[in-house]
Order: structure tokens, then sequence, then C-alpha cells
């Protein structure tokens, strides 16, 4: 069976199966292979296609990877768990952010404890001036999530206005080219903050303030599912968020 979603990923690239094959190291013959035949590379070849299409493994090659496989491989994705947000190494939190090349993207209502946090804002500046990708999804004051959110946590109405306050907190950042702010009304299940092919995943629990609520520090590998999986929710928020002006 042909392999639709290799043709399709060339040809949205702009590319040709010779500049494939050119790219990864193959004969042009073979590339031709995978995709009228449905020929499976080998791994090595599927993770270099892959990169270069900008595309996961699994997507190109849902059958590639066993169970068990990709099992294995998703469990490998968590770095640490920590019990409680305030647990994370202060560092971690640094450290992550630093390492981005390419893009940072954070998903919270409010994430107060990074906007009220200079250095931080800098380092973020400081990326987005180097030609990093800066998005921040915060919670929509008045949308019903927060209202309910707030209610929750036994806040009401603060946590409504400790958002007010993070808009006007991150107003320098905001200034900055290559960075972009949008407010969302989903429930926040879990509020993301990435960088790149790291991200550290702050759950949610009912009745708990997040900074009491667990961690996960994932770092994406190649036929992971875990990662990609919270990369996913966040590119569905984000296409649905309001621009903030």
């Amino acid at each position: 069976m042909p392999n639709e979603r290799l043709r399709a990923a060339l040809l949205q690239r702009g590319a040709t199966p010779a500049d494939l094959a050119e790219e990864i190291g193959v004969d042009a013959k073979s590339v031709e292979r995978w995709i009228t035949q449905g020929r499976t590379p080998y791994r090595r070849h599927r993770y270099a296609a892959a990169t270069y299409l900008g595309v996961e493994e699994t997507y190109l090659w849902p059958q590639a990877l066993t169970p068990e496989q990709s099992k294995a491989a998703s469990q490998s994705e968590i770095v640490e768990i920590y019990p409680h947000r305030w647990s994370v190494p202060p560092e971690l939190w640094r450290s992550v952010f630093e390492s981005a090349r390419e893009e940072i993207s954070i998903l919270v209502f409010s994430g107060f404890f990074l906007a009220d946090d200079p250095s931080m804002i800098k380092l973020l500046t400081d990326k987005a001036k180097a030609g990093v990708r800066v998005r921040v999804l915060l919670g929509d004051p008045d949308s019903e999530a927060v209202a309910q959110r707030g209610k929750d946590e036994g806040l009401d109405e603060l946590l409504a206005a400790k958002i007010r306050n993070v808009i006007v907190l991150y107003r320098s950042l905001r200034q900055v080219p290559g960075v972009e702010f949008r407010l969302h009304g989903t429930t926040l299940y879990n509020s993301i903050y990435r960088a790149d092919d790291q991200m550290i995943v702050n759950t949610h629990v009912y009745g708990a303030m997040a900074s009491e609520a667990p961690v996960f520090h994932l770092r994406k590998i190649p036929g992971g599912a875990l990662a990609g999986t919270y990369l996913e929710s966040y590119e569905k928020v984000w296409t649905d968020a309001t621009p903030l002006d």
C-alpha cells in the first residue's frame, strides 16, 4: 500500500523524493519504494526522514514500532517526577528555557510565579531577540473556565485579578518581536512549559493550588508518545485562543 502520509509530507515541505534521499544519504529509488510500495526503512532512516520533514516518525510509519517499543520509548521520555510544583528546583526552570533554540511555549491560567520573576522575563526576552519563537497562552480573565477554576481553588475572583496583573507584568515582553500572547477559555487540565524537545508539565488537581500539584519533566524522544500528547494539546488550545491586544 502506498505511503500517502510520506508523499503528503514531502509535498507540504516542497521537497522531492530525490531531495529527501540526498538529505538522509540513501538512494532516491529507495525513497520512491517507501512511497509507492509502502516499504518501511531502517529506523535511523525513519528518524532522519521524520526530522527533515518536521513530523513524527510514528506518523509516517504507524506500524514501524511494536506496542512494547512504543511503551518503552514513552516511559523513557520521563526525566523526573516531582510531587509538587514548589519542589521543582528553581534552576530546572531556568535550564529548560535556556536550552531553547527554536521555540518556547507556555500554557497557563496565570503562571504568576514566572511573570513575577524579572530574571525570567529577561530570559524570555533575550531568547526572543535571539530568534526563538515565544508563545504564551494565558487564561481569559472573563471566561467561565477561569471563574470555575478560581472557585475550585477557593480564590474566586482573585484568579482573574492575578491574570490581569500578569498581563501587566508581561507588558515589556509583549513588545518584543517574535513573542505572541493569546487568551484562552479552555479547561486547564495541565499547565505546560515547553522549550523545544523538553517540557515541564504541571498537572492540576481539583481543590488544590497548582503549586501543590505534581509535575512531570519530559524530554521528547523518537518513538515516544507521551510528550507528543501534550504538544498536540497545546496546539489545539493555541488554535482556538484569541490574540491579546
